[in-house]
């Protein structure tokens, strides 16, 4: 036998149930969907993802290291050389430039240099130096030119003079105008005229015509 109560609380729970699927009807009917797809559409947009900017990245620094190489000049030098002459010179040591070889470490930040950093600098091949050899000897003076020798007295006795015309001058050791003050030993009976040399000295005044 059952409880009096029991029949009121069953009444009552069939009743609430009632009045609940009316409500769930008329919300229904009214937005035109079932319950289940609110749920959906509400779980649908909640799923879906925001635009969000994508972070750029940081570039990475690129360090390198390089070497530039350049020439490093000679120096022309002089030496000197007392078995040749002064004036003579010559390119005894043909002259060849160095090089110098520098290191740095090079930043690049997307393929474009932002710093460069000194690490090194050598001369990793000396230069040669170019000589040039110049001659110090002073030349021997050139010989003194042998004075011309004196003509030889003519001999005596016999022909005549041909360094005179007009009266013949006999070829001797020395002749004198006859008359005059010399000592001979030949003597001339003037005038004379002097076609050649006056070896004998005849024409003192020079007038081209001698014992006058």
């Amino acid at each position: 036998m059952a409880r009096p109560g029991a029949k009121t609380w069953a009444a009552i729970g069939l009743g609430g149930a009632l009045v609940l699927g009316v409500g769930i009807a008329a919300n229904a009917a009214n937005h035109g969907a079932p319950p289940s797809a609110d749920i959906a559409a509400t779980a649908s947009a909640s799923a879906t993802p925001r635009n969000t900017p994508t972070p750029t990245p940081t570039p990475t620094p690129d360090v390198r290291t390089e070497t530039a190489q350049e020439a490093v000049p000679f120096a022309a030098t002089t030496a000197e050389d007392a078995s040749h002459d002064v004036g003579w010179s010559a390119v005894t040591t043909a002259g060849q430039n160095g090089v110098k070889t520098t290191t740095y470490r090079v930043t690049y930040v997307d393929g474009v240099e932002t710093a460069r950093e000194l690490v090194s600098e050598e001369v990793t091949t000396a230069p040669v130096d170019q000589v040039t050899t110049v001659g110090t000897r002073q030349p021997a003076p050139p010989p003194a030119a042998a004075p011309a020798p004196a003509p030889a007295p003519p001999a005596s006795g016999g022909g005549c003079d041909p360094n005179y015309s007009g009266a013949c001058v006999p070829i001797a050791s020395d002749v004198d105008c006859a008359g005059g003050s010399g000592n001979g030993p030949a003597y001339v009976q003037g005038p004379v005229t002097v076609v050649g040399s006056d070896i004998y000295d005849l024409d003192r005044d020079g007038d081209g015509i001698g014992c006058e």
